[in-house]
């Protein structure tokens, strides 16, 4: 079975426009990250890049970007948007399968996802995710995560819902946990929807068995 990323019509959706996730304004947790200095300059894969804001608003801040995505439009908008803008120079946007496609090892200082993790129904898909992410990080390397959390009241709309234990089970073969907050999703939404900020960073030592005695 393909993992859901695959399998959704996302150029369908940039078609009828049913993006919610598209606000046309960067991320909020990402700016006040750059803003405070957690986050400087440096190589960025966005996975997801969607239309390109985020990945033109890194670029215009000196960050040298890579942003792919599985539909063709959001693509074709985000080279539009790139012509003429600032730093659009320092932007490669690519149609791309981040899990099957040919990406460097080792090439990136960061790679920043928001709404791409939490895709994935099942365990082994996000585990893999999280291999992928960091294999293409160089030793020490960031990963950035926005994931809709099952955190706040049911809703019938928004993000998938995934627990903080989900992330972790995914997350803590391959990389560190550094942070892990709970936030609000920026979307376009007919009621707020809670989701989970994470940093992760590659590691250099193997996460080590549970005590037991």
């Amino acid at each position: 079975m393909l993992p859901a990323l695959a399998t959704h019509d996302w150029d369908g959706r940039y078609l009828d426009g049913d993006t919610p996730w598209d606000t046309g304004e960067p991320d909020p947790h990402l700016v006040a990250l750059t803003e405070d200095a957690t986050i400087g300059p440096c190589r960025v894969l966005e996975v997801g890049c969607g239309t390109g804001t985020n990945a033109l608003w890194l670029s215009a801040r000196g960050f040298e970007v890579t942003g792919v995505d599985l539909s063709s439009r959001a693509i074709d908008q985000a080279l539009r948007k790139a012509q003429g803008c600032e730093g659009g120079e320092r932007v490669s946007l690519q149609v791309a399968d981040f899990l099957h496609g040919e990406l460097p090892p080792g090439a990136f200082d960061l790679v920043f996802d928001r709404g791409v993790f939490h895709v994935f129904d099942e365990a082994a898909d996000r585990l893999r995710f999280a291999e992928r992410v960091a294999t293409v990080l160089e030793p020490g390397g960031r990963w950035l995560s926005l994931a809709g959390s099952t955190e706040g009241p049911a809703r019938e709309h928004g993000p998938p819902r995934r627990s903080a234990r989900d992330l972790v089970m995914a997350v803590e073969p391959h990389l560190e946990l550094v942070d892990l907050r709970s936030v609000a999703f920026a979307a376009r939404l007919p009621s707020p929807a809670r989701a989970w900020l994470m940093l992760a960073r590659r590691r250099e030592v193997a996460a080590q068995p549970s005590t037991k005695r």
